[in-house]
């Protein structure tokens, strides 16, 4: 199982990020103070229908109160800044380098993780995003959620698959480090549907883009993969348009779904997440998400138990 530890049968990002800096790793979620395109009008307004008011980043904060919040528990650890609220490369560049710049000059902090949508990559944020990439540590995260064109429109997304497909290719040719994140449980999407997510964006980058040329080391395909289930929450569209949703009837229901993806996975890439962080006050449902601990040690038990792990179906 190579990368894959024997115990948790995935290539976990907190086993990544041991082997790479030598330490524990906290991610320090950070809201930059950033709108979206999806909001302000340039595309489209309120949003990705699932987004809840604070662009996903509901733990988010500043740098100074997250340290105090997680320096107790991890008092030797060392920091990821984790540009997490909303779109992080939608501002001038100018902005996004002193932001950037100032996240890094705190003491502990070893690189940056930067959230955004594919369709906010114009060249000077990946020229700016280059020479980060070139003095520290650093990956890149899309906010991709599904590839079908259908589920798409339905979600008001405000981008098509091809926009994924090229920032991707842009990214991975300049060596940067992508991470995608996948919804399970969007309205009207089957199983088949969600897997075939996964297949996706797990194939070689190149096979996304034709004139790619990746300069990435290990591999050619992404370096992370986020997966978590829907959560209608408060202050989402959704919480108006689909009030009674419920994306899964059942933690085992979800549990035997995280499995068989994690089947099709490639070894060398990456987890990031295999459930949700919808706070309990806005949660509606489904009711049992809050309960990660839970549902990841069910996760566990399901890959032991069927004697599988991350790739073994490839």
């Amino acid at each position: 199982m190579s990368n894959i530890s024997r115990e948790h049968r995935f290539y976990s990002i907190s086993s990544y990020l041991k082997e790479e800096m030598g330490s524990k790793i906290v991610k320090l979620a950070i809201d930059g103070g950033f709108t979206c395109p999806n909001r302000d009008g340039s595309k489209g307004s309120g949003g990705c229908v699932f987004c809840s008011a604070s662009g996903s980043g509901d733990m988010a904060s500043d740098i100074p109160s997250q340290i105090r919040l997680l320096s107790g528990k991890w008092p030797n650890a060392k920091y990821l800044a984790y540009f997490q609220s909303h779109t992080n490369t939608y501002a001038p560049v100018s902005q996004l380098c002193r932001q950037y710049e100032e996240a890094l000059s705190y003491p502990g902090v070893v690189g940056l993780a930067v959230a955004t949508r594919p369709d906010c990559l114009p060249e000077d944020v990946l020229d700016l995003l280059s020479e980060i990439n070139e003095k520290t540590f650093l990956w890149v995260e899309l906010g991709l959620q599904t590839i079908h064109e259908d589920t798409a429109r339905l979600m008001n997304r405000c981008y098509p698959l091809s926009v994924y497909d090229q920032a991707v290719s842009d990214l991975t040719r300049r060596g940067i480090r992508v991470v995608t994140h996948l919804i399970f449980g969007l309205p009207g999407e089957t199983r088949r549907q969600m897997l075939d997510s996964v297949k996706y964006v797990c194939q070689d980058s190149q096979a996304l883009n034709a004139a790619a040329e990746s300069a990435y080391d290990s591999s050619r395909h992404i370096f992370g993969i986020k997966l978590h289930m829907l959560n209608l929450v408060r202050g989402s569209q959704m919480e108006r348009l689909y009030p009674d949703y419920v994306s899964f009837a059942s933690i085992e229901e979800y549990v035997d779904l995280v499995v068989s993806a994690l089947e099709i996975i490639p070894p060398d890439i990456t987890i990031h997440r295999l459930s949700a962080d919808a706070p309990r006050p806005t949660l509606i449902s489904p009711e049992w998400s809050y309960k990660k601990r839970t549902i990841l040690n069910s996760i566990h038990k399901a890959l032991r138990e069927r004697d599988t792990f991350q790739g073994a179906k490839l």
